[in-house]
């Protein structure tokens, strides 16, 4: 009977948090919430069997994700459990062949495949396999052959366990989604808002439109009117299709192919404003003043209908005077005042101060067949930056409704940089000879000042990612701490809710809070969207790091046939193994090894993140210019290799500011931070924050 209590209790705490909700849940972060430990775990486990068995089952998921899986090796190469896909390359042999690892990083062997396996297998076969001591191994599925480019991002989905087919139920809802009645919503279809995304986007989720502001008390000013896709009429809380979003929780973009948080149906469809056709969305009108200062803002439901589908290099040709059939008629009445108000929106950014990080984006260009035709530089224009601005206005506004109604929900925060970080900024820059602002706390205008002294110098994009990194990382959470980048006191992202669930959640508890409709969501407890913040704030960061691991397989396959060529770089990374050089145009990187240093034996530089020739004194510096030949690109193995280009004498970048001593205390084994904190909240759909 002494145990009947703390069982009853646990069910009690259980089923209320399920039920307040209105999310899928896991085992481990009901666990995390309640404060499960130890031998109650047990009593958790048979309180969830039980409440499945009662109807709970769809609030309870049995998968629990992990966020960076296969994306670093451990300290030894240690098997995986024999109960875990592996994903392996077939390489034929004489009696059978062998299956290899995928990855550099991968900390599993591979094996070697008995002669019926190998029967079943090409050279060349990428597979998903298991292995085991009792059953040998046992494939699960052959992928394709590796000298297909587009096995690449199928690779990346599987070895980060990207969840890519939806469920049936999931695909059903979609499919048979229908446009909303106009009903009590707002009517904007004569209104010509428009869309303006890259050539190659697959969804478009925001529209525009602004005019002059009639009110004499705001002259100058604007009326705006930022209109996005109503995710939230086809995706209630806790049905199938919010399950499958909130597992995903973000869209990823490869080179080559989305995987979409939304069956196509709605991500392409429903939710995708194409021109003339009717579409539901939900809005917000703005009244911005002359310097950009927002006046006032209200939400709104609506039904619309998109006057056209522009691409940000159609809107700057028309900016800079240069008009096609579909520009010219709409510059004088819809692009003309969209800049305008943009002039107004910069006016206030520059005023308050945000963070001007000018990071280098690229891009794949393929040929017909789908090989690697060229990675370019992606050129950012003043049009890219106007639809920026417009979505930051409206985020701002959906954090500031909120926040006035004093409604739970999940604010986009990024926390002042980490002190230590902006240490070793500083201790770094003394040697460019950069003038560091003397103060104990950064700021963004600090950190524009040093960005504003290395322009157009060589070091620019190299001193920009130093910046980058020094940052701490932005996620979702229900506190609202602001955003330190934008200098923002309020900030959430309401603008993408086709590609992120965090958007969702805000348009959702907009239209809760305003009574905007009957499929809002009441308010969720702080410790449930803690858990909701955790969990797409994890997704985003392995969206991340697979989209790195697909480019970087690019890289690598672009360069194969370049081996032996001469190419342009900069150091941008040094350790205690070596040093990495990026590829100015490219954007590709690869490695050096110590023991390739030509001419001397080098040391390790910890502290000025440098080799040093022991007896040249030669220097390779964190940010040196440098000639490399290619020595090796694999896509398999995702590796590029580079040596230095001997007969030409590489400049001292950076003479030390004492004279360097051969001591064996400075043999540290530190290494460089590769921390880079990006919002990957505005990539993508040509930054839209």
């Amino acid at each position: 009977m002494g145990q009947d209590k703390p069982d009853t209790d646990l069910r009690e705490a259980v089923l209320k948090l399920i039920e307040n909700s209105h999310h899928l849940v896991t085992k481990k972060e009901i666990a995390k919430v309640l404060g499960v430990k130890g031998a109650r775990r047990r009593e958790l486990k048979h309180i969830l069997a039980d409440l499945k068995a009662h109807g709970y089952g769809a609030k309870i998921v049995k998968r629990v994700r992990q966020p960076e899986a296969n994306n670093s090796a451990p300290k030894k190469r240690l098997p995986r459990p024999h109960n875990e896909l592996h994903l392996g390359l077939f390489k034929s042999g004489r009696s059978s062949g062998q299956l290899v690892p995928c990855h550099r990083k991968d900390p599993f062997p591979g094996v070697a495949c008995n002669r019926e396996t190998a029967e079943k297998l090409n050279d060349g076969d990428v597979v998903l396999y298991h292995a085991s001591r009792a059953r040998g191994i046992e494939i699960e599925s052959v992928l394709g052959s590796i000298d297909n480019p587009k096995i690449f991002s199928l690779m990346a989905i599987h070895a980060h366990q990207l969840p890519f087919e939806f469920d049936q139920g999931a695909i059903d809802l979609a499919n048979n989604g229908k446009i909303p009645p106009l009903g009590n919503r707002t009517d904007f279809r004569d209104l010509p808002l428009v869309t303006i995304d890259g050539e190659d986007a697959r969804d478009f989720d925001d529209a525009v439109w602004a005019a002059p502001d009639t009110d004499p008390r705001n002259e100058g000013g604007w009326r705006v009117i930022v209109a996005i896709a109503d995710v939230a009429y086809y995706v209630r809380p806790s049905d199938t299709l919010d399950k499958e979003a909130y597992e995903r929780g973000n869209s990823v973009y490869f080179p080559d192919r989305v995987v979409p948080m939304l069956p196509e149906a709605l991500s392409n469809g429903l939710c995708s404003l194409k021109p003339n056709e009717d579409r539901g969305c939900l809005a917000v009108e703005m009244i911005i003043s002359s310097n950009g200062k927002m006046k006032s803002h209200r939400f709104k439901r609506g039904l619309m209908r998109s006057k056209a589908r522009l691409t940000y290099n159609q809107v700057q040709h028309a900016i800079d005077g240069d008009f096609d059939v579909t520009t010219k008629p709409l510059w004088e009445d819809v692009l003309k005042p969209l800049y305008g108000v943009y002039q107004s929106l910069l006016k206030a950014r520059k005023s308050r101060g945000t963070l001007d990080l000018n990071i280098p984006e690229h891009h794949v260009i393929f040929n017909e067949d789908g090989s690697v035709k060229k990675i370019a530089l992606r050129t950012h224009h003043e049009s890219h930056q106007l639809i920026e601005e417009f979505m930051i206005a409206a985020n701002v506004a959906a954090a500031k409704t909120l926040l006035v109604k004093n409604w739970p929900t999940l604010f986009r925060i990024h926390d002042t940089p980490d002190s230590v970080r902006v240490d070793n900024l500083k201790m770094f820059l003394k040697t460019f000879k950069i003038d560091i602002p003397k103060t104990k706390t950064f700021n963004p205008l600090h950190f524009n000042q040093i960005l504003k002294a290395t322009t157009g110098s060589p070091h620019m994009r190299f001193i920009h990612d130093l910046v980058l990194r020094s940052q701490s990382q932005a996620k979702y959470a229900p506190a609202n701490i602001g955003h330190f980048g934008l200098s923002l006191a309020h900030y959430c992202h309401f603008t993408s809710p086709i590609r992120r669930y965090a958007d969702l959640v805000v348009h959702r508890s907009l239209i809760a809070s305003l009574g905007l409709g009957d499929d809002g969501q009441e308010p969720l407890p702080l410790e449930v969207l803690e858990m909701v913040g955790d969990h797409i704030s994890s997704t985003e960061r392995l969206a991340s790091s697979a989209e790195r691991e697909v480019m970087d397989r690019f890289h690598a396959a672009y360069l194969e046939n370049q081996v032996g060529k001469d190419f342009q770089g900069t150091i941008v990374g040094v350790s205690t193994a070596g040093i990495f050089v990026g590829l100015s145009e490219t954007g590709a990187q690869g490695f050096i090894a110590k023991s390739h240093l030509p001419g001397d034996y080098f040391i390790f530089d910890a502290d000025h993140h440098r080799y040093i020739g022991s007896r040249t004194k030669r220097i390779y510096q964190l940010g040196q210019p440098v000639n490399v030949i290619l020595t090796s690109s694999d896509p398999v193995t995702c590796s590029i290799t580079f040596s230095l280009v001997e007969d030409r004498k590489p400049r001292d970048f950076a003479k030390p500011s004492h004279e360097y001593e051969d001591k064996k205390h400075k043999h540290t084994k530190q290494k460089p931070s590769h921390h880079q904190p990006k919002d990957k909240s505005s990539h993508k759909k040509g930054n839209k924050s």
